[in-house]
């Protein structure tokens, strides 16, 4: 047994006491093609892998519905997909969600998707694979796969990445919604002052509680407040002082737990401060949250845009969606309204151009940005006319009409395969 580390949160224990496990990597075996080559079938199977039914919780390559691909010579991608019934309620939205996981996989011009209807024999087949793969992948994560996972990432550190994260998660809680805050860059969680939250983690019922703040909705004065979960392991350490000497696999682990042992609830977004870099967390990340896409954060300085470049590599090796490039501290705001590039410019529009995803935002430098992680009121809330304030409201519009909107269920497959296996059940009876 290796180095053991046991945190106490009232009734629950985190437990991280194995670094010899085995890494999860073998997720990374299957590398896509380069940028200007065509997509191969196995590389685009492999996104729609991190297509998730939102009844059966599986992706529709396990369940059997993904019948047939095929990869034109102009990079037009055809997929041929089984539904329960052509009338399924849920098809625009895995239409939606096929065409957006393809669009962010180089060499691909257009997505066609073509609908097939699947036989009784096919429903209870597809009904049998779901249930042995909630089986095998037991315990799964607390996560809903309805909810929509944006890993907010870097590929070094100093750029901002925390930054953007609170205050994207809080710009969308104020925009009514139900958004959970995981502080996984464990060695240097921050998350915790600067949204102003401190005090232990409580369990409850063998679960962890996430500390819950309520945020005013600002789009509807009459509405319903958005809320964030936040979880860090700022909240089960002594002080933010504390330093962490864990090894790359426990840390992996100790998000794990995160994962499978917080109580979310229902979420509509789950925000992932990462680590910076291309490690074993962010190897773990894609492993168990394959419906998770990826926002990539830099600064306009050259070698930032250089190391980011490797962050957006790791997620296409491991089929995560980039959603889009945040271009960071973009320049100095001045009180007197005077704009300067203190760092360079075009950083975030030449990593979006070589890494081939959109350029989402430029989020300005400006006092109220490091004043509000100071004192735990991020810059959308204290100041959300100021020009990061704006940028960042704007962004957190983009993701919910554009880029990542929340998920819409209208169900149809649990409850048809349900009946499809009844009803072969009652057939076979009939027959003896």
């Amino acid at each position: 047994m290796g180095l053991g580390h046991i945190f106490k949160a009232d009734t629950v224990f985190i437990a991280v006491t194995d670094p010899t496990v085995r890494s999860p990597s073998t997720t990374m075996s299957l590398d896509p093609p380069p940028p200007t080559a065509l997509p191969t079938v196995e590389a685009v199977r492999g996104m729609l892998g991190g297509v998730m039914d939102p009844e059966l919780k599986a992706s529709i390559v396990d369940l059997g519905m993904v019948h047939d691909v095929t990869v034109g010579a102009d990079g037009v991608v055809t997929v041929h997909i089984a539904l329960t019934t052509l009338g399924c309620p849920l098809q625009a939205e895995i239409r939606r969600e096929i065409q957006s996981k393809l669009d962010g996989l180089p060499g691909v011009s257009d997505v066609k998707v073509r609908w097939v209807e699947m036989t009784q024999e096919q429903k209870s087949a597809a009904m049998q694979r779901a249930r042995l793969n909630a089986r095998e992948h037991a315990p799964d994560t607390t996560i809903p796969v309805t909810t929509r996972v944006l890993a907010v990432s870097s590929g070094k550190g100093g750029v901002g990445k925390s930054s953007v994260s609170v205050n994207l998660a809080a710009a969308l809680a104020a925009r009514g919604l139900r958004v959970g805050v995981l502080d996984a860059d464990i060695w240097g969680f921050s998350v915790p002052r600067m949204l102003g939250v401190d005090g232990r983690l409580s369990g409850e019922d063998g679960k962890i509680v996430p500390h819950h703040l309520d945020v005013p909705n600002t789009l509807d004065a009459g509405g319903a407040p958005g809320t964030l979960e936040i979880v860090s392991m700022g909240f089960l350490v002594e002080d933010e002082s504390t330093a962490l000497m864990w090894r790359g696999l426990i840390l992996t682990k100790a998000v794990e737990q995160f994962l499978t042992d917080v109580r979310w609830g229902e979420l509509d977004y789950l925000l992932i401060d990462m680590p910076p870099g291309t490690g074993d967390v962010q190897m773990g990340l894609a492993r168990m949250l394959p419906q998770a896409e990826m926002l990539v954060v830099t600064t306009p300085a050259k070698n930032a845009q250089k190391v980011a470049t490797r962050v957006a590599d790791m997620a296409r090796r491991s089929y995560m969606k980039v959603v889009g490039v945040v271009e960071n501290m973009s320049e100095f705001v001045a009180p007197d309204g005077q704009r300067f590039a203190l760092f360079g410019r075009g950083g975030g529009g030449a990593l979006a151009e070589e890494i081939g995803a959109p350029l989402v935002a430029s989020i300005p430098l400006e006092p109220e940005v490091s004043e509000g992680g100071d004192t735990g009121t991020p810059v959308v809330l204290s100041a959300p006319d100021s020009p990061a304030g704006a940028a960042f409201h704007t962004l957190a519009a983009r993701l919910f009409d554009e880029l990542l909107p929340p998920v819409e269920m209208a169900g149809c497959t649990a409850r048809i395969f349900e009946l499809a296996t009844e009803n072969l059940a009652k057939a076979d009876a009939a027959k003896r």
